[in-house]
């Protein structure tokens, strides 16, 4: 078997594989986007039945982070809150999402209430959620371009007016 056929099947099974750190006292688990609905359907019979949060974060200008050694990283993470009321427990889910292939699948079936939270991450970070009822903009105009939460989205500057400057 040749190093790049070797290389491939190393990174499908990482997709499938669950991987298990911690921070801050609190659980994270790391997976694969092709395992994020099964890992998310299992929590979810596990008590974890409420969605507290979903973002997004670009690891632009600061490629090192805590990841188990088997997760490659990518430039964009996406992250997932859930929370457990029998078990008092929260958990959380980080996902390596490649910056050439800005899809993972939507988690709506499962938690209707992230409807807005993927709209917010779609908007602001231009991760699509495949399968989304609605994969519109949510804060920013539906013409506006870019993505204002990248690192690499230029910042712009509004020119400020002051009363009574010279020139007004």
């Amino acid at each position: 078997m040749s190093d790049e056929a070797v290389n491939e099947e190393t990174e499908q099974n990482n997709e499938t594989e669950v991987y298990e750190t911690s921070s801050r006292g609190q659980t994270v688990l790391h997976t694969g986007r092709n395992n994020l609905l099964n890992k998310i359907q299992q929590l979810y019979s596990d008590g974890f039945t409420v969605c507290i949060d979903v973002t997004a974060v670009d690891y632009l200008e600061n490629p090192k982070r805590d990841l188990p050694e088997e997760i490659k990283p990518e430039r964009f993470e996406l992250v997932v809150s859930l929370l457990s009321h029998q078990k008092r427990e929260r958990i959380r889910l980080r996902i390596q999402v490649p910056e050439n292939d800005l899809t993972v699948p939507t988690l709506f079936d499962i938690y209707p209430g992230t409807e807005a939270l993927e709209r917010e991450v779609h908007d602001l970070f231009g991760i699509d959620f495949d399968g989304h009822p609605d994969m519109t903009r949510i804060l920013m105009p539906e013409n506006w371009e870019g993505h204002p939460l990248r690192k690499d989205y230029d910042v712009g500057k509004i020119p400020v007016q002051f009363k009574e400057a010279p020139g007004s």
